[in-house]
């Protein structure tokens, strides 16, 4: 640390030298997260000094979170849910899972999840001592109830299905894995962190959140498809009482007790989520989801004049796409600006068609596919 301080202008100039290093949304075809609304931000600054951990002194604050759980609750089939805005899917998965080991009480236990689960699941499963037991995948890469079935046993404590998986933006059959919950009387986790804010306003109805009885928990990230700031998870329970097992006294604050796994949780977040979703409405966000799936589409369509072929047709707006020479071709396309990433198993590149692309760079990513393609 230098002995005085610098002046603005020098520490303004230190900032902008790092900024120009980060990577502009424009080729980025890799991530899950967007440009925020400019709501959203306007939003998040205004309230950039409340901490929902305290939220006694924040009573403003609080009541942004509690309105933006239900609004999101309301979106996904049960608009009196609870639970707290989060730093991300992470947060969300580990603390749902928290609560239902803690339900169960089991000496050894176990959560069946699915092959295309998120690593998350694996940071949940370390942090938390559970042993995790991965399903197949069937041919459409949904979680295979076969398999999954075949894994549970007398200490397992909890299902969990996606909604919008990371790598093949799958549905799982969230209603039959509702079955299988109650007939074993497990909890059932549906991880919806990207699916959240596309699946209901797809053209078609899917069932995955709190409309089929027996889903315990979802997660839900505002940062993603929501267009809020980051960081902005959601956790929602369909149980006031689902709150309960992630308790820890807190006699030093304002408030009796904590339920969220930070003990400092940004007020910004939750205020910007609930601005952008106030502001967009179901209305705004059917838009923002048309606009990218008919991109999607137009990718794909472009894709195939060059003899690529998704692994599935999307559900969503992400594309796994059979590359040949996949490394080759990734490199070329990295060498051009553009970044892609890859699906596990199979291996294939992995494609999200975020709001911040548009049509000419859609049709750019295209043209320089094919190319690298005619080259091999």
């Amino acid at each position: 640390m230098n002995p005085k301080g610098l002046s603005e202008k020098e520490v303004l100039s230190l900032l902008n030298s790092a900024r120009l290093k980060d990577t502009s949304y424009d080729k980025v075809l890799s991530a899950m997260c967007t440009r925020p609304h400019p709501i959203a931000v306007k939003a998040h600054m205004q309230f950039i000094e409340s901490n929902l951990g305290d939220f006694g002194l924040f009573s403003g604050t609080k009541e942004l979170e509690e309105k933006v759980i239900r609004l999101m609750g309301s979106l996904l089939g049960c608009p009196e849910t609870y639970g707290y805005i989060t730093t991300g899917g992470t947060e969300s998965n580990i603390q749902a899972l928290r609560t239902a080991r803690n339900i169960a009480g089991k000496k050894h236990p176990n959560v069946v999840i699915p092959a295309s689960a998120h690593f998350s699941f694996d940071k949940t499963a370390d942090l938390l001592g559970i042993e995790l037991r991965k399903a197949e995948m069937d041919r459409e890469f949904k979680v295979d109830l076969n398999s999954v079935e075949s894994l549970i046993d007398n200490n397992t404590v909890a299902l969990v299905g996606i909604a919008g998986s990371t790598e093949f933006g799958q549905i799982d059959p969230i209603d039959e894995l509702a079955e299988i919950t109650e007939s074993h009387e497990l909890f059932l986790h549906v991880d919806a962190a990207f699916g959240a804010f596309v699946i209901p306003f797809l053209g078609k109805k899917y069932d995955f959140d709190f409309s089929v009885d027996g889903v315990a928990s979802i997660t839900a990230d505002p940062h993603k498809m929501g267009m809020s700031t980051i960081p902005a998870g959601g956790l929602l329970f369909r149980e006031e009482t689902c709150l309960s097992p992630l308790e820890v006294n807190t006699p030093y604050l304002t408030i009796r007790a904590q339920h969220s796994l930070a003990g400092t949780r940004s007020g910004a977040a939750a205020a910007a989520a609930y601005a952008v979703m106030m502001y967009l409405g179901r209305e705004g966000y059917t838009k923002i989801v048309n606009r990218c799936m008919g991109l999607t589409e137009r990718l794909v369509e472009g894709v195939r004049e060059s003899g690529v072929q998704p692994l599935i047709d999307p559900v969503m707006n992400i594309v796994a796409l059979e590359v040949p020479e996949l490394d080759r071709v990734r490199k070329e396309l990295r060498e051009k600006g553009w970044f892609t990433s890859i699906t596990r198993a199979p291996r294939a590149m992995r494609l999200i068609i975020m709001p911040h692309m548009s049509e000419e760079a859609i049709d750019e990513f295209v043209s320089d596919l094919g190319k690298c393609i005619k080259t091999i």
